[in-house]
């Protein structure tokens, strides 16, 4: 959509102005390069998820918070800034499929009202086959969506020499499975932060600043679908 859709003006519009309708046509900052995707495209609106209301956070060690302390993990952060209660479903080294294996537990114990799923780094750093990782990934969000939960995507960067030289460029089966299952993708947040050594602790893993960042860019993610009531 172009700027001009934004505007039902027939005046010239000054470059400030542009500027300033192209802010508002974002709907909101992600805070950092974060984009949503499958939303958009498929006309899929998403339903406000109550402060208060448990939310699960499955992944690996960038959802578990290595790297920092429990209370400076990005599930932990987010439940400051959004009033939810996140539960921190992450398990350092765990690949797609010991985190699909692990999930049905998980959803009985806590029945949330969304599953946040970041998860695929370690398959990518292990060489393991992709189709697998997408089939994995796929059905994480469908047996969550089959719970009742609504689901967030976060696309993981492929590992790559230049991922190596901090440019990292999301895997595309995120893409994929979110168009797939009509699904919001949080796109580059990941990327953005293991790509400035100030926000990691290592050179797969964030720091406090950097879960920080992240957990802000879900925030944002969330708030322009709808699952943060504004």
């Amino acid at each position: 959509m172009s700027i001009s859709s934004f505007s039902t003006s027939t005046q010239p519009q000054t470059a400030p102005t542009l500027r300033r309708r192209q802010w508002m046509g974002g709907a909101v900052a992600l805070g950092a390069t974060a984009l949503l995707s499958a939303c958009g495209r498929n006309k899929t609106k998403a339903q406000p998820v109550s402060a208060g209301a448990k939310v699960l956070a499955l992944g690996d060690s960038l959802t578990s918070g290595v790297g920092a302390t429990a209370e400076t993990a990005y599930p932990a952060v987010l439940a400051r800034l959004t009033g939810w209660n996140v539960v921190n479903g992450g398990v350092s080294g765990d690949t797609s499929a010991q985190a699909l294996a692990r999930e049905p537990a998980l959803l009985a114990e806590h029945q949330p009202k969304l599953v946040i799923v970041s998860i695929g780094g370690n398959d990518f750093l292990r060489k393991l086959p992709e189709s697998d990782t997408r089939t994995h990934v796929h059905a994480i969000c469908r047996q969550a969506l089959d719970a009742g939960a609504q689901v967030l995507l976060v696309a993981v960067p492929r590992a790559t020499l230049a991922a190596a030289l901090g440019q990292m460029t999301d895997h595309p089966l995120y893409a994929e499975v979110a168009k797939d299952l009509k699904i919001p993708l949080v796109r580059g947040a990941w990327g953005e932060v293991l790509s400035k050594p100030e926000l990691r602790s290592d050179t797969v893993h964030a720091n406090a600043k950097g879960y920080e960042q992240f957990a802000r860019s879900v925030q944002g993610a969330a708030a322009a679908v709808g699952l943060l009531a504004r």
